[in-house]
């Protein structure tokens, strides 16, 4: 039977894990944003927005150090990162379109090299979800299969209830014994209605009419047109919860430095640069046709899932306008 918990037991619930060493990241407002980030203490918690970045960032650093070298006497010594030493994670607050999307990165990071820095992370974190109840033009989890209340990907998913106060259900073992930690903090539900979804106003997407399409129209002349606002600046890579490409650079002097991760998308105009000075993907429109075919089916050819889980954030802040619901909707009504 699902419990339910108070919204001060909730921030009092980030405040015991963060006393408890726990690393705890939720959204917090930052400047006139709201962004997923660690929090400190319990009022740092907002509940009522979606945060401008992803939560991708807990699992998938935009900079992170793999390893570190230093030469001293003719001698060069390598020392690896201890993935081990991520502590337990709590992230609370993820909205199911971003709860969603690690568990769909799961796939490309255990593929044919299992990335220890991504799956340990993974292990050691506990998702809280949340249920969206409201909902503006960008959003479109409903059009690519999940819903506002979708508990994918959570451990703990909270309902706001009316009233106050959240409906508790955990879907995972992760989620029962964070609950079993705590059971001051949980009660039993006093039989109040949780707040309605939200409804984002769009159609659902149909998926394998437009992976079909995608299938045989690599040089269909559409390409030409879709893409001819992009500026490439990569905003809606980065602000993706499931955009996942990155690069990796030797920072440092010949003596002592390290490698590095670095966030990258298919959007920039060197992406696919060659040492040798050819660029297959030499112009802004096949670029965005990769961002297209990768996600609807690139991805779905390997791994069977969707590279997309509808947040809407590439819609919300795209500097010029691209709305790739739009793309897709006309893609799968045949233009």
């Amino acid at each position: 039977m699902p419990k339910m918990i108070t919204e001060q037991n909730l921030r009092l619930l980030v405040d015991t894990l963060v006393k408890e060493g726990a690393r705890v990241v939720g959204p917090k407002q930052a400047g006139t944003m709201t962004l997923y980030e660690p929090l400190t203490k319990g009022d740092d918690l907002v509940l009522d927005q979606l945060p401008r970045r992803s939560a991708k960032e807990a699992f998938f650093p935009v900079c992170e150090t793999i390893l570190s070298f230093e030469k001293k006497e003719g001698k060069t010594t390598v020392l690896d990162v201890d993935v081990c030493a991520v502590p337990e994670t709590v992230l609370f607050g993820a909205r199911p379109c971003d709860a969603a999307a690690p568990g769909i990165l799961d796939a490309v990071f255990s593929w044919d090299y299992k990335d220890e820095f991504f799956l340990e992370r993974r292990r050691r974190t506990t998702i809280i979800g949340l249920a969206c109840t409201k909902a503006d033009d960008a959003c479109f989890c409903t059009a690519v299969g999940l819903s506002p209340a979708d508990m994918k990907g959570s451990d703990l998913f909270l309902t706001p209830l009316e009233g106050g106060g959240f409906s508790c259900e955990a879907p995972t073992e992760k989620g029962e014994r964070l609950m079993a930690r705590y059971p001051q903090l949980f009660n039993e539900t006093d039989n109040a209605k949780p707040l309605p979804p939200a409804e984002p106003a769009v159609e659902k997407l149909d998926l394998e009419k437009i992976k079909t399409w995608l299938d045989g129209n690599f040089e269909s002349p559409i390409w030409n047109g879709i893409a001819d606002r992009c500026a490439g600046c990569g905003a809606c890579a980065f602000l993706c919860p499931a955009c996942h490409c990155f690069d990796i650079n030797d920072e440092g002097t010949a003596d002592k430095g390290e490698r590095r991760k670095h966030w990258d998308a298919c959007g920039f105009g060197k992406f696919t640069n060659h040492a040798s000075g050819h660029n297959p993907r030499d112009i802004q429109n096949k670029r965005y046709r990769n961002r297209i075919m990768h996600k609807f089916k690139y991805y779905d050819d390997k791994f069977g899932q969707t590279l997309c889980t509808g947040c809407g954030r590439c819609i919300r802040h795209c500097p010029v306008g691209i709305d790739i619901y739009e793309i897709l909707d006309k893609i799968g009504s045949g233009h």
